[in-house]
């Protein structure tokens, strides 16, 4: 027989850490944006004025799913008048793949149970950067749509990645566009004619502070010159990656790639393997180097260095960055999924969220890119720059 409860205090969800691993391992959103570590991190460093909303459902004690969701007040993040509920991790943090979380082979009990709980709060819930289709979320969707909840859902984004299993780096390059291979291979030559190259990973305790500060600053001196960047652009951003990054330096997920020219660092790549998958977060390049292409450089290498680590995929995460598309050829739609309660509120939750979403669709065609991502921004955007 199972039933649910509602963790709603900090102490209470730093209690989870052991069962939350325990139940993303043996479910099918099992991934490193779903992790204690991620977002019990997200929720002690950027929740800002969120409440905590994860419903749980057990079955004897044992735990057979939850949903990672906080309660989001108006102003935050939309236009929106009404608290709404959504998953943990949203935000310019850029978390991917976020899901419920259920235990394979309990869903037909726990999606219910996850159901009759939100339902009971009688709020819309927009839930985004959810894996298209084929997500718990989705499932959850219908459930409510049985009980009379309004569902929209819609493709909103996309995360390149590669497949590297049996493949060899020689493989690899013969797949790339002629042009592209021909240019990678070009400006590593000229970097090694004309410098001492050194790449090097860092994924210990040792050395991990260092590196992060160097992909920091690395980061920032590529975006000085743009105007503008969400990753480590708040003392709370800064904060939320130290502790991450040492909590995944435990875990054995934390890999900081360096490019080295005469003991100069000029480029770095930070992103995380998890599960066999590495997931590339964020860089940055030195833009004085930018005539030698250290960034591409940069890439390239850290794909070789993953692959020949032996990990199965190279996710290069949200976005549609063209760069991506010359490393990598396939990619999974992202999309998000909006709940509305039934009747006469259901109704008004929904108008006013596509008033939001059209007014901020209407800003970005004519407001100046920068511009836009700053709004986008400050109202909790998913996007990564």
């Amino acid at each position: 027989m199972v039933s649910f409860d509602i963790i709603e205090g900090t102490e209470r969800l730093m209690g989870l850490r052991e069962e939350w691993a325990d139940l993303l391992r043996d479910s099918d959103a099992d991934c490193l944006f779903l992790t204690w570590e991620w977002l019990s991190t997200w929720w002690r460093h950027l929740s800002r004025d969120r409440r905590l909303m994860v419903p749980v459902v057990r079955d004897q004690g044992r735990l057979v799913a939850l949903a990672p969701m906080v309660i989001r007040p108006p102003g935050i993040s939309s236009v929106q008048p009404f608290p709404t509920i959504e998953f943990m991790g949203g935000g310019s943090v850029g978390s991917d793949y976020l899901d419920v979380i259920v235990r394979r082979g309990r869903e037909a009990e726990a999606l219910p149970a996850l159901a009759d709980c939100l339902a009971g709060a009688n709020r819309p819930l927009e839930l985004e950067q959810v894996r298209f289709p084929g997500s718990r979320a989705e499932d959850l969707g219908a459930h409510l749509g049985r009980r009379g909840w309004h569902v929209f859902a819609e493709e909103s984004n996309v995360a390149r990645f590669i497949r590297l299993a049996g493949t060899t780096w020689t493989s690899y390059l013969a797949g790339l566009g002629n042009a592209h291979r021909a240019n990678f291979n070009r400006r590593l030559r000229r970097l090694e004619r004309e410098f001492r190259v050194r790449f090097d990973s860092v994924s210990t305790e040792e050395h991990r502070r260092a590196a992060l500060s160097r992909l920091i600053a690395l980061h920032q001196a590529r975006w000085r010159e743009r105007g503008f960047s969400t990753a480590f652009h708040t003392p709370n951003h800064l904060r939320f990656h130290e502790e991450f990054s040492r909590l995944a330096c435990e875990r054995g997920w934390l890999r900081i790639f360096t490019l080295w020219l005469d003991d100069e660092p000029v480029a770095a790549l930070y992103g995380f393997r998890y599960n066999g998958v590495f997931s590339f977060y964020q860089s940055g390049f030195d833009p004085n180097y930018a005539g030698f292409a250290a960034g591409l450089v940069t890439m390239g290498l850290a794909i070789r260095s993953v692959l020949e680590e032996g990990a199965s995929e190279f996710d290069m995460l949200q976005g549609f960055e063209r760069y991506k598309e010359h490393w990598a050829r396939e990619a999974r739609p992202l999309g998000r999924l909006d709940f509305y309660p039934p009747h006469l509120r259901g109704l008004l939750y929904r108008g006013t969220m596509e008033l939001s979403r059209a007014a901020r669709s209407a800003a970005r065609k004519v407001l100046p890119v920068s511009l836009a991502d700053r709004i986008a921004s400050r109202r909790g955007s998913g996007t990564r720059s």
